[in-house]
Parts: C-alpha cells; sequence; structure tokens
C-alpha cells in the first residue's frame, strides 16, 4: 500500500531528528548513583553506551581522564561497566548544593575521542540536624507580654532534599511554644513565642527542649536545651538598620580591610541600651575568614578570599543588649572574581617521535586547558609560534589537539621543541607556557653526496705496494645505519686484468690503495668509479669520477738507436775526408728515452777522443762535426765515445763507441791499414829492444841468486854429513829441514817467465807470475831462518823494483795492439 505524501516527509523528518539526537547524546552519557556505597559499585554499562564490547575496551585503550581532583570512578574491564573507585561523599563535594554533578571525559585513545560523562551524586540520611550550641541561655523580663517573640538557634543538616531539616519540636511546657519561619533563602527559623505571662518571683527560670527533625528514612534528630531567664523590665530589643546586609569585595582585598559596619539600637535607656554584636558560630569558614568586632560591629577581613573556593560567604549576625535581649541579621559578601588564576595545562597523551614522512594532520598531542575564574577572566585562548609545521584543533570541553601540518624533513630540524601557550581574557591577561618536545624520526630519504664533483690523484709510478693514494669523502644527511657510507670501485677489465688487482678502496674510509706497482710507459690515467651506499633499507647511492694520473719516474736509459753494433761482432766505421772543413757533419748520433718529460730531455756530449779537439757533438742534436781542419799527422783510425745523457733525477746515460775513418773514400781506408801492417814505427823498436833488455837483467839477477842458493845448501849438506860421520850427535834431526835439489827446481819453477816478441807485428805478450816459495826453506833455528830468508827478501826487493819498470812497457803494448 502507497504511503501518502504528507506522511512520508513526517517519517523523513522524524527519523532525521532521531540522528541527531542520538549524534547528540554519543558525546554526553549521564549516570546516577548514591553517596556511601561501596567499593566497586555499579554506576552504569559504559560499554553498551559506547556501543562496544566490554573485551574491546582494552584493545581501543578507553580510559577515565579527569583533571585536578581524585578519581572517583574506575572501568570494569571485564564487565565494561562504570563502577566506583572508592566512597563518596556528597556533602564533602557539593555542600548545599541542589544537585551534586561529577564531570570527568572518557577517552578511546586508538582514535582520540572524546566523551562527557555526568554522574549526579544522590544524597542519603547520612546526617542529622545539628545546631551551633548545645545548650542557649535567653533572657526575658518579666513585663514582656504574651505573643514576644525571641529568634532561636536553628539547626543544620549537611543533607539535602527530603532529608535536610523539616521541622522543629519544643518539648511541652505552660508558657512558651514554638513557631518555624521560612527565610527568603529557603531556611527555617525558629522562634520562641511566649503564651503567658511571666512572674520571675514565681519561677525564675524555665528549661526548654528545642528538636530539629530532617525527612530522612529513619527520621534523624538534633537536640539544643534552652534555659530562659526571667529578668525584670527590659521591653526593647536592639533593632538593626537592615534586616539583611549586602556587600560585594573584589578576591584580592587585603587582609585587614573593614568591610561592613552592621548597627543595631535599643530603645532602651543605660544599661539595658547597650548593644554588643556576636557573630553566630556555623558549620563553614565564613567565621575563619571575617571577624566582627563585638563593640564597633565592623567587620573585617582575617584570610585572604578566593572566589574559586566560595564565591560567596553568609555571616549570621546578633545584636544583644545588656540585660540580654536580642535580635539577628544576615551579612551576604559575595566574593568578586579577580584575574588571579592563569590557565592550567592538563596533558592527556603525548607522541615523543614521529616520523618525517608522516602525512599532515598527524596528531601530536592532546591536552585539555582550564581556567579557575570565571567569565571572561576564564574565556582561554591557545596559539603557537609563528612558522611551525603544526596547528591546533579545538575539541570538546577545552579539550585540544596539536597536529601537522605538512611533512616535516629531519635533516632540517630534528626536533621540535613546540610551545603551547594558553591565554585567558581577564584584563590583564594571564597565560602559561606548556613545552611538547617532539623527535623526528629518520627514514632513508637522503643519498650520500661527494664533496666534489669529480676527484683526480696522481701517484709516481714504481710506488710500492699498499701506498694510500686518496681519500673520497661522502656525506649522508640522514642518521644511525641510513647514514653510514660504505665506498666501492666499479669493476671493469685494465689490459686484460680486472681493476680489483691494480686498486682496491677501504670500504669504510674511502681511502683507495695502490695493489700492485704502476709503469708509466705501461698506462699514463686510469679512470675509475667510486660508489658511496648507505646502509638504510633501500639503500641509496650516488657515483664519482676518479682520474688517476701516473707520474713518469726516470727508470729508462737512453737507447741509442744510430750507430747499431753490426751483429757479425765488427766495429761500424764512419768516413771523415781529408779535405773536410770544420763543422764537417761526420755522422749523428741518434737516442730515444722511454721516459717522458724532463725524464726524457736527451744531452749528447763527447766522452772520450782518440784525438781531443778534432770532433765535436752537438749538445742536444748529437751531431759529430769537425772541430778543425784535419791534417796529415792526424791518425787514420779516430776512436770516439759518445755518451747520452737525459735530465732526469738522477740522470741517466748510456754510450756508443764511434770509429771514423781519415779519408777520401773506402778503397784509400783499405790501403791505409795495409800499409800500416808491415811497417814497424821508430817507437815500436824502441819498445821492443826496452822490453828485451829489462828481461835479460832480470833473468841474470835471477840465475845468480838461484847459484847462491845453490851453493848455501850444498855447503849445508857437505856439513850435515861430516856430522853424521864423526858420531851420533846430530842422529835425530830430521831431514826435511833441508832443502835438496827438488826444492831448487820448484823454486826455480815459481819465477819462470814468458815473454813474447815480435818486431813486425806489432804485437808483443809477457807474463810474470808470481812467485811461490811457501815451502823452499823451513829450519827451526832463528839463526838459519835469517840466513836463508835474507836472500828471498832480497830478491823480492829486487822483483818490486823490477816489475814497476815492466809495467809501463806492458801497458804501451797493450795500448798499441
Amino acid at each position: 500500500m502507497a504511503v501518502p505524501l504528507p506522511q512520508r516527509r513526517r517519517l523523513v523528518l522524524l527519523c532525521l531528528l532521531s540522528a541527531a539526537l542520538w549524534e547528540a547524546g554519543v558525546g554526553q552519557m549521564r549516570y546516577s548513583v548514591s553517596e556511601e556505597i561501596d567499593k566497586g559499585s555499579f554506576v552504569g554499562n559504559l560499554s553498551k553506551d559506547l556501543g562496544l564490547e566490554p573485551l574491546m575496551l582494552a584493545e581501543r585503550r578507553v580510559r577515565i581522564v579527569s583533571r585536578g581532583r581524585t578519581q572517583l570512578f574506575a572501568l570494569n574491564p571485564r564487565s565494561g561497566s562504570l563502577v566506583t573507585a572508592g566512597r563518596i561523599d556528597r556533602e564533602e563535594l557539593c555542600a548545599q548544593s541542589t544537585r551534586c554533578l561529577v564531570n570527568f571525559n572518557i577517552l578511546l585513545e586508538d582514535r582520540l575521542t572524546i566523551y562527557s560523562v555526568e554522574v549526579e551524586i544522590t544524597d542519603i540520611n547520612d546526617n542529622a540536624p545539628r545546631f551551633g550550641v548545645e545548650e542557649l541561655e535567653l533572657k526575658i523580663s518579666e513585663t514582656t507580654t504574651p505573643g514576644f517573640r525571641i529568634p532561636l538557634k536553628n539547626a543544620h543538616d549537611a543533607d539535602v532534599g527530603e532529608n535536610n531539616l523539616q521541622k522543629y519540636e519544643l518539648n511541652p511546657n505552660d508558657h512558651f511554644s514554638l513557631e518555624v519561619r521560612s527565610g527568603a533563602d529557603g531556611n527555617k527559623y525558629p522562634e520562641l513565642v511566649l503564651e503567658r505571662v511571666l512572674d520571675r518571683e514565681e519561677e525564675a527560670a524555665h528549661h526548654l527542649v528545642l528538636m530539629a527533625l530532617d525527612g530522612g528514612n529513619p527520621v534523624r534528630s538534633g537536640t539544643s536545651r534552652i534555659r530562659v531567664m526571667v529578668l525584670d523590665a527590659n521591653d526593647n530589643a536592639p533593632v538593626f538598620t537592615q534586616p539583611e546586609y549586602h556587600v560585594s569585595v573584589p578576591e584580592n582585598t587585603p587582609v585587614g580591610t573593614q568591610i561592613l559596619t552592621v548597627t543595631a539600637t535599643d530603645a532602651d535607656e543605660g544599661y539595658n541600651g547597650q548593644v554588643a554584636y556576636f557573630q553566630e558560630e556555623t558549620p563553614g569558614k565564613s567565621s575563619e575568614v571575617f571577624e566582627l568586632k563585638s563593640a564597633s560591629g565592623d567587620i573585617i577581613i582575617i584570610k585572604s578570599l578566593d572566589y574559586e573556593d566560595a564565591k560567596f560567604h553568609e555571616i549570621d549576625i546578633e545584636a544583644q543588649d545588656g540585660p540580654g535581649l536580642l535580635t539577628r541579621t544576615k551579612v551576604v559578601v559575595t566574593v568578586l572574581d579577580v584575574n588571579d588564576n592563569a590557565p592550567e595545562f592538563y596533558m592527556t597523551t603525548a607522541t615523543g617521535a614521529i616520523s618525517e614522512d608522516s602525512p599532515p594532520g598527524t596528531v601530536i598531542a592532546l591536552f585539555n586547558v582550564h581556567d579557575r575564574d570565571s567569565g571572561q577572566n576564564a574565556f582561554i585562548t591557545c596559539s603557537l609560534p609563528e612558522n611551525l609545521p603544526f596547528k591546533l584543533e579545538r575539541s570538546v570541553d577545552n579539550y585540544h589537539r596539536l597536529v601537522t601540518t605538512r611533512a616535516l624533513d629531519r635533516e632540517q630540524f630534528s626536533s621540535y621543541n613546540i610551545t603551547v601557550t594558553a591565554k585567558d581574557g581577564g584584563n590583564p591577561s594571564l597565560f602559561t607556557d606548556t613545552h611538547v618536545l617532539l623527535q623526528v624520526a629518520d627514514i632513508n630519504d637522503n643519498p650520500p653526496t661527494f664533496f666534489h664533483t669529480s676527484y683526480s690523484a696522481y701517484i709516481p709510478e714504481n710506488n710500492p705496494r699498499g701506498t694510500s693514494i686518496i681519500s673520497v669523502k661522502a656525506h649522508d644527511p640522514d642518521s644511525e645505519e641510513n647514514a653510514h657510507v660504505i665506498y666501492s670501485l666499479t669493476e671493469y677489465t685494465l689490459q686484460g686484468a680486472p681493476l680489483s688487482s691494480y686498486i682496491s678502496i677501504n670500504s669504510d674510509t674511502g681511502v683507495l690503495y695502490a695493489l700492485s706497482s704502476f709503469d708509466y710507459e705501461q698506462f699514463h690515467e686510469l679512470q675509475l668509479w667510486v660508489t658511496a651506499q648507505d646502509s638504510g633499507k633501500p639503500p641509496l647511492s650516488s657515483n664519482v669520477s676518479l682520474s688517476l694520473f701516473v707520474l713518469d719516474q726516470n727508470d729508462n736509459t737512453p737507447e741509442i738507436l744510430y750507430p747499431t753494433l753490426p751483429t757479425d761482432g765488427s766495429t761500424g766505421v764512419e768516413l771523415a775526408p781529408r779535405s773536410a772543413e770544420p763543422g764537417y757533419l761526420v755522422t749523428k748520433v741518434v737516442a730515444v728515452d722511454r721516459d717522458s718529460g724532463q725524464n726524457a730531455w736527451l744531452s749528447y756530449r763527447l766522452l772520450k777522443a782518440s784525438e781531443p779537439g778534432l770532433f765535436a757533438v752537438g749538445l742536444h742534436t748529437g751531431e759529430v762535426r769537425t772541430a778543425r781542419a784535419l791534417l796529415d799527422r792526424d791518425a787514420l783510425k779516430q776512436s770516439l765515445v759518445v755518451a747520452v745523457q737525459d735530465h732526469g733525477q738522477p740522470p741517466l746515460s748510456a754510450t756508443v763507441t764511434l770509429t771514423v775513418a781519415v779519408a777520401d773514400n773506402i778503397p784509400d781506408v783499405l790501403a791505409d791499414l795495409n800499409s800500416l801492417e808491415p811497417s814497424s814505427d821508430s817507437d815500436t823498436s824502441y819498445l821492443t829492444l826496452y822490453l828485451v833488455v829489462a828481461v835479460a837483467a832480470v833473468s841474470c839477477v835471477f840465475l845468480a841468486f838461484v847459484i847462491v842458493l845453490l851453493a848455501l845448501r850444498l855447503r849445508r849438506w857437505h856439513r850435515s854429513r861430516l856430522l853424521q860421520a864423526s858420531g851420533a850427535r846430530f842422529a835425530g834431526v830430521p831431514t826435511s829441514h833441508f832443502v835438496g835439489v827438488d826444492g831448487v827446481q820448484a823454486f826455480l819453477q815459481t819465477y819462470s817467465h814468458e815473454v813474447s816478441l815480435t818486431a813486425d807485428s806489432g804485437k808483443s805478450h809477457l807474463i810474470f807470475p808470481q812467485p811461490n816459495y811457501a815451502d823452499t826453506l823451513i829450519s827451526q833455528e832463528s839463526c838459519e831462518r835469517k840466513d836463508l830468508l835474507s836472500a828471498p827478501q832480497s830478491l823480492l826487493e829486487d822483483k818490486e823494483e823490477i816489475f814497476p819498470q815492466v809495467n809501463p812497457l806492458h801497458n804501451i803494448l797493450m795500448n798499441y795492439h
């Protein structure tokens, strides 16, 4: 059946209204519980009202948040219900307030959701009415007419409602009755009414009992004893100028300030008209805050006022004349709020660290701000310093959330000390700062960066293995493992061998080391790629190019390319015509050096020449030129030694020997050489003659020495034979002490000479062996030793004189050869 259009509209409105009421009810939960119940008593089913299972309260981290007061309630994690945390005294919490409400918040930490809870504490009749004094004495004149009313001390009941004071009762008597008057403040004030004329002579004192009853179940009561003293002829009680006094005082009024003076007058004269003022003792703190001067009626502050503790004070004052008649008035002191309380922070939860990649809107802290003042003085404004990536979001019940407005960068700011300022609306305003320290946790979002875009290093060749080449450094602005840099080299093949066989890098320090000795002549430069990688997950890396230059060292001697030595062992001959003018180019020495730079700069010089001054060598060209014109006396064959030297440190050199034939052409060279071989120079013939004479002289001297030695030996041998024939005197002398013919022959062999002289060949050969006569003469007797060794010693001395004369001749022949 179709629904009419008006009814459909009403259904839609009803649904919308129900949803709105449900949303409003979710944020506010109300419960009621009686005071003085046992700890752990049930208050309300919180899990049901939150729409959660009981076991989910712990998972959602549900907890009670209250500010600045003792926790009165707790959560039962098993049942999910709200229970009392201890004994609750309504009178201690709310005093005489009609309704006692306790407000707190429920926090769901997983979503940072706040719910307001209001619990009403209902009163039970646990307090009996109490009078300020247990015994009261009244004085009344006997002339007082019936109907006279005497105000009595009223009783106070800490309970409220039906449990509060409901009525007064007076014990039965003949002269007095009780009437109860309701004041403007709702309190009941008992008055004693005189019903019959008093007669002091009949009864001077009347004893009454006043009872105060409340409306609880069971009924509680309190009593006060009243003694009425009958006096004579004082028929006027004091009268206050106002039935009730009102005064407003700022809470910062100094102690000792007079705030009011109450005045009561008595129509009587003399002693009956003297009025004294008394402050009625009532439960509360008013008697501790104010002092009433009995004689003057001045009310003075004796304790500092605090609007936050009590917003008003009621002072009950009695005026009593001399005989004892009294009247009562009330002074209501209203305390005016002054901005004397700065806002207070209650940090509910705060995060100490947040990742730098957290999205905007991440909650950092949740806190509550409260000001104990009222009105404009309690209006709070929270703010943050400018240029911070955070903002404040206001929630319910003065709760605020601190959230991020943009992504954070740890490399820019690793931590934040966030100052939150709460300022009230007073004049002058008060403020409070709180600080939230936030650490920004690092993520690996920065690769290592080298200090230079490229590197160049130099190493001399022939370096020792293990030599440190260069240190490269990369910086990673991240922290801890994300900033730990590991260095490596990009591997490739260099001349058939991997790069790792030439160079290594320390993975921690970035220092490069040479693993082999480099040769500049092998390669001059290496191009490397160094990789710096951090230890993050995933790791990030960067590369840089490194150019390694090998520096040349002077480790190669010059290499002579021309003239080259013939392979058959002969010496090459360069031709110089006899008609050559000075500066004539004879030949050119060509040399190279495998080194480079200064180490390869070559210079040439003439080291040795058979004819000094005849030839010159170019210092830088190596050209061999004639230094003067050739003469007929110049030898046919000229020998030149040319040295080639580089400019390294130390310099290295090489030499080459050049043979230059002085002739106009090659046939002339051959003819001149043939004519030189059979001819003997006069110098050569003289040299041969000198050699023959020297050898003959040495031989004659040697022959004479041998003859003398033989004669001495024969003489000794003959003497030994004679001694043997004459007796056994020399029987024990060994024959080895004497030298025979064999010893002489051995001595002669040590001085053999070989002389080969050819007058027509220009070649001579001499052999002078060293003497060997270690075993020639042996004797134990010193006299014989001296005789026998004196001759060889002299021979040696002669030999030293002869041989120096022969050696120069030998050198001449060798040079000639």
